[in-house]
């Protein structure tokens, strides 16, 4: 079929077919969101994981957390569209973050980006501003030992991910879930 065979075939469906192809098309798309969450399955597409399916794990050990932000640092991620509509108690959703310290381990925040126990982390320098040119403050620059229940989240996939170097260590309490990867790109 030709480009403009395409076109002609679309302009002489009706609404009332288009209708039904959005219906079914917003159904089954819901349908699918709703299963894949059943089944404990997360769908990442935010840029500071590889894009796929994660999985819920009951491994303590499970390297990603799912968690709802703390106050303030909630209420402005969402004030600056960082996250989507979700299912927190804000009413947005739950970032997914890597895991780079845990209790007892000790992280150096500077310029230059977060080190655990010395080492460099990949992509972790805390920048001045988002992507849309606002203003952003980075956590206190200094070494800390992290401290019992909590834990340091970072990407060192995306230099521009919303994470400990902006809002500090996480307590573990408000992990919902330890997740792992399912199928990524």
């Amino acid at each position: 079929m030709t480009l403009t065979g395409l076109f002609n075939n679309f302009r002489a469906t009706s609404a009332s077919q288009m209708r039904k192809v959005a219906v079914t098309a917003a159904v089954a798309f819901t349908g699918a969101f709703l299963f894949c969450g059943w089944l404990g399955l997360r769908f990442n597409t935010s840029p500071s994981l590889p894009l796929g399916l994660y999985v819920i794990t009951a491994d303590r050990n499970a390297s990603l957390a799912e968690f709802c932000p703390a106050e303030p640092f909630a209420t402005f991620a969402i004030a600056r569209g960082y996250r989507d509509p979700g299912a927190c108690r804000d009413g947005a959703a739950p970032l997914l973050k890597p895991i780079v310290a845990s209790a007892g381990n000790t992280v150096e925040l500077s310029p230059v980006g977060i080190s655990v126990n010395g080492v460099l982390l990949r992509n972790t320098a805390p920048l001045a501003k988002d992507s849309a040119g606002r203003p952003l403050s980075p956590w206190p620059f200094r070494r800390y030992v992290v401290a019992r229940d909590t834990v340091c989240v970072a990407s060192t996939y995306e230099p521009r991910s919303f994470d400990s170097r902006y809002f500090g260590p996480l307590p573990t309490s408000i992990i919902r879930h330890r997740l792992k990867p399912f199928l990524t790109l």
